[in-house]
């Protein structure tokens, strides 16, 4: 990797504190357009400040020949333009190459969700097994608490330590994107599943010796990886059918589009779901017609 390249992770991961995440498909799709340039002009002694718009469009001809999905080019594109604009601010190319040049403009999914239906026989089979009172159910409840009426994200929901839980203020301390902090609101129905599964936590992190202060915990006392957290989440949406293409994001984007269907402003949503642009919330309001139909019917003197 050139070493303007690697200066430029280091400045995402400590001036913009993205995830180790983020930082890998970073580096990821920045070694992809490297080796596509060192292809390109024959040498792998170019330099950045050579770098026109005809080979940035042959990039983005190379990830079409490789099959690569409009989302994937696009966002490979995002990666470059990142850098070169780091490059210019930090004078040390004379011009910007990436202007001039867009990737093509990827067709947006909508967000897959739940129907109140769907939550409502989620969470009437998990109570059922939660009052069963053993570790895992009652863990598992607490988790589906969390994601849906906190709509937090897989990354923020692993971090959780039990420091962060307020059980009488009835909020949650979320580490969410780039480090950044918020406190999230937890539902009455969240609070109950987490007083219940506290007693059967306690009991074995007496037996235990790692990770005592994971809030959610394997039954070797350790936290959670985001797979495990897959798994579980994703064996408690097949109890409602048709789980196929949904996930634990799901009851996120369900959390964001019931809101919006009961009235929520939109600004309120962006900051509960610790949205940095307000554009990235507003996919939720295509899914929300029912919100839409209820305003019309409300407020039009001929509805």
């Amino acid at each position: 990797m050139r070493p303007e390249t690697r200066e430029f992770l280091r400045h995402l991961a400590n001036e913009r504190q993205l995830s180790p995440h983020t930082l890998t498909a970073y580096e990821r799709d920045l070694l992809d357009f490297e080796r596509f340039l060192t292809n390109y002009y024959g040498t792998p002694d170019w330099s950045p400040a050579g770098v026109d718009r005809l080979a940035l469009r042959g990039f983005l001809g190379w990830c079409e020949r490789k099959g690569l999905a409009p989302r994937t080019a696009a966002r490979k594109m995002s990666a470059v333009r990142s850098l070169f604009r780091f490059l210019h601010r930090d004078g040390r190319i004379a011009a910007n190459p990436t202007r001039s040049v867009r990737a093509a403009r990827a067709a947006r999914r909508l967000p897959s969700h739940l129907l109140r239906n769907e939550v409502d026989a989620l969470f009437r089979a998990a109570e059922l097994r939660a009052s069963e009172n053993t570790f895992l159910a009652t863990r598992d409840l607490a988790m589906l608490e969390i994601f849906y009426g906190s709509g937090l994200r897989l990354s923020e929901v692993r971090q959780l330590d039990q420091g962060d839980v307020d059980l009488v203020g009835e909020q949650v301390k979320v580490k969410g994107k780039g480090r950044k902090e918020r406190i999230a609101p937890l539902t009455r129905a969240a609070v109950r599943a987490l007083r219940r599964y506290e007693p059967r936590r306690q009991q074995l992190m007496g037996q235990a010796t790692t990770d005592r202060n994971a809030l959610f915990v394997s039954v070797r006392g350790r936290r959670l990886s985001s797979r495990a957290i897959q798994q579980i989440v994703g064996r408690q949406l097949e109890t409602v059918g048709q789980a196929e293409g949904r996930s634990v994001h799901s009851l996120r984007h369900s959390f964001a589009t019931h809101l919006l269907d009961g009235g929520a402003d939109v600004m309120a949503v962006k900051d509960l779901l610790g949205h940095a642009s307000l554009s990235t919330t507003r996919i939720y309001t295509h899914t929300s017609t029912e919100r839409l139909r209820k305003v019309y019917q409300q407020s039009h003197p001929r509805a």
